[in-house]
């Protein structure tokens, strides 16, 4: 039994791992959490109090940090400011968490000699051809085209820099897009989901065509619990589940699964910066610890999702109004 710190554990990919870790370890969590936006008390709701504490502070507030490192196993580093677009309006907060606040974990890690697990982006190495036959792997060069990415590829080089130079005891994944429950509705699977409940006509940047590589957030979660107990101190693994879709697929696929016909969707202004193409080759993570993930099958997993969204009105509905002016007003 240990005790681990996760941050951002009120988060979406958090959370999930939270759960799984509940639902199969007999670990406890103190969860530090800022509760920001992306953040939500209803997302840790049912979890037993004796196992899961909320404790909600910010990651660059060295106090509270090292208050709390000093006192556990292992720290799971999922905090971030996550969204793309927010990055391209307003790049501060995310040199803030991204960089500062994976520092000041990195020096309470390194003063109390915490094993600590960073979890990151496969947005850091930039995008592919969409013609390209290549995935990314662990020695893909970093070419990160966003302040989002570029945060979290300068994030993922404090972690390397502190277990080089100061013996910290840390690894690193780098993931492909993750969806499932818990996930804001600003972000593209849930948005989707959430505007065919509402009767509102799901909407694509551009012309659909880039692709992104999906895993299933509780396959990620099992991921990191295997890297946490098996991986190699200073090694960096590859998460993703082979689930290459182009964005046209996806929305068509959740309109199929919803009833709804597969082109009852608009196209809109693409991103600026938009990257192509992401895919992940797992081969190190797989051969070397022995994962594998439990959704193989995108489909099913993008159906299991859409049957919680369908079910948990009363914990996406608060934000959606609001996305949905936002995005509106860009024309999105």
């Amino acid at each position: 039994m240990a005790h681990l710190l996760v941050t951002g554990g009120a988060g979406f990919i958090g959370s999930n791992f939270v759960h799984h870790v509940i639902d199969h370890t007999d670990h406890s969590v103190t969860v530090l959490d800022k509760l920001t936006y992306a953040g939500n008390r209803a997302s840790l709701a049912g979890l037993p109090e004796n196992r899961v504490r909320l404790v909600v502070g910010d990651i660059a507030d060295a106090s509270v940090v090292d208050s709390l490192v000093a006192d556990v196993d292992a720290v799971v580093h999922y905090a971030a400011e996550s969204h793309n677009d927010n990055s391209l309006h307003d790049p501060r907060p995310f040199l803030d968490t991204n960089i500062i606040g994976t520092y000041t974990l990195l020096e309470a890690a390194r003063r109390h000699d915490v094993r600590f697990h960073h979890i990151s982006t496969d947005e850091v190495y930039g995008d592919l051809e969409l013609d390209d036959p290549e995935r990314f792997t662990e020695s893909t060069p970093y070419n990160p085209s966003s302040p989002y990415s570029s945060t979290k590829a300068g994030s993922d080089l404090l972690v390397r820099a502190w277990v080089r130079s100061f013996g910290v005891r840390a690894t690193i994944s780098n993931c492909s897009n993750n969806y499932g429950p818990y996930q804001h509705v600003e972000k593209f699977i849930p948005r989707q989901i959430t505007n065919v409940i509402r009767g509102i006509r799901p909407k694509l940047y551009g012309t659909g065509e880039n692709v992104r590589d999906w895993i299933h957030a509780d396959d990620h979660s099992s991921a990191v619990l295997t890297i946490l107990d098996k991986g190699q101190i200073g090694q960096t693994y590859l998460i993703g589940a082979d689930g290459e879709k182009d964005n046209k697929t996806v929305v068509e696929s959740i309109l199929k699964i919803m009833g709804q016909p597969d082109d009852a969707y608009d196209l809109v202004t693409d991103r600026p910066g938009h990257d192509l193409r992401y895919a992940i080759d797992s081969t190190k993570l797989r051969t070397e610890l022995g994962w594998t993930p439990t959704y193989g099958d995108f489909a099913s997993g993008l159906a299991a999702t859409i049957q919680w969204y369908r079910e948990n009105e009363a914990w996406w509905a608060p934000a959606k109004d609001g996305v949905e002016a936002f995005y509106a007003s860009k024309g999105q």
